[in-house]
């Protein structure tokens, strides 16, 4: 399996082009809660990798293939430990917003992420999914067949977020009124700069005082993530022929602190070796790993 570089209006499934990189984060996912003093706990990671079929992630989630002991770190291990740090990050911004009163939930390019079903939502939380429609369409099958129920009220609208998805998701019920928790993640690389952007202003417009948005920010995706896979791709025996660096779309990007902040949220950033220290976890000091260390996780609150 290979990739092409990408086009206006392309689209794709969980076995092609960006759902393939769904389907390797839903398998770091299985891997990662299956783990001693585990971050997480995701029982549908695994049943949803097996149902896109893709070989590798399939072996993978089977324990049929062992991630290597990074002997140089940064390699194989290090990235399930990314993904896990990561889901766990966005696990707490949910749950915290909960707790904060927040009813309304919107998980921007949702793949194969299974919060909707597994996180401990307050009464009353709608949760909605926003992705392709053929990758809503699959996931929801995979979790009827396997008789998962959502947590929360749950509603998916199948649009692509380039076409005009806040008309999509106002007319599944979302309410401008409420505030909102948002969830961009793993997103903003293969989205235009000025995609996103316009994802911002989006979000910005559709949020009511006291929403929360939770991000990422990599200052050079190229150079931070697209190394990092080139590098784990080479001590992966049969690994899928994947170079993410194509799915990327090129172009200097506005900061998302900046951005955010000079349209009337309140950020706060931390940088990618703090995050790993809160759950416990260290990011290792190699000269491999320097791009990422600048790698950003957000959270902002409207005003």
């Amino acid at each position: 399996m290979s990739t092409d570089s990408r086009t206006d209006g392309d689209s794709w499934d969980l076995a092609s082009s960006v759902g393939t990189t769904a389907t390797m984060v839903a398998a770091a996912r299985a891997v990662s809660s299956r783990e001693h003093n585990a971050l997480f706990d995701d029982p549908y990671a695994a049943p949803l990798v097996r149902a896109v079929g893709l070989e590798f992630f399939t072996r993978l989630v089977d324990g049929e293939v062992e991630l290597p002991d990074d002997a140089e770190p940064g390699g194989p291990a290090f990235l399930a430990t990314s993904i896990a740090v990561r889901t766990r990050f966005f696990d707490d911004f949910f749950k915290d917003a909960c707790a904060a009163g927040v009813r309304q939930a919107v998980i921007l390019a949702s793949g194969l992420d299974s919060r909707a079903y597994r996180l401990p939502w307050s009464d009353g939380t709608i949760v909605y999914e926003i992705d392709q429609p053929r990758v809503i369409e699959f996931k929801t099958a995979t979790m009827t067949s396997i008789g998962a129920r959502p947590a929360a009220e749950h509603r998916t609208v199948g649009i692509d977020l380039r076409e005009d998805w806040p008309k999509a998701l106002r007319d599944s019920g979302f309410d401008v009124n409420q505030p909102t928790a948002w969830s961009a993640e793993g997103l903003l690389v293969y989205l235009p700069p000025e995609a996103q952007d316009r994802l911002f202003d989006n979000i910005t417009a559709l949020s009511a005082p006291g929403s929360q948005l939770a991000t990422e920010y990599h200052p050079d995706a190229a150079a931070s993530i697209g190394s990092r896979m080139k590098a784990i791709k080479a001590q992966l025996d049969d690994a899928p022929d994947l170079d993410i660096t194509q799915l990327f779309y090129d172009g200097e990007r506005n900061g998302v602190v900046e951005y955010l902040t000079e349209r009337g949220w309140h950020v706060s950033a931390r940088r990618r070796p703090d995050v790993f220290a809160g759950y416990g976890r260290e990011f290792p000091d190699t000269e491999a790993l320097v791009p990422l260390r600048d790698s950003l996780a957000v959270i902002a609150t409207r005003k």
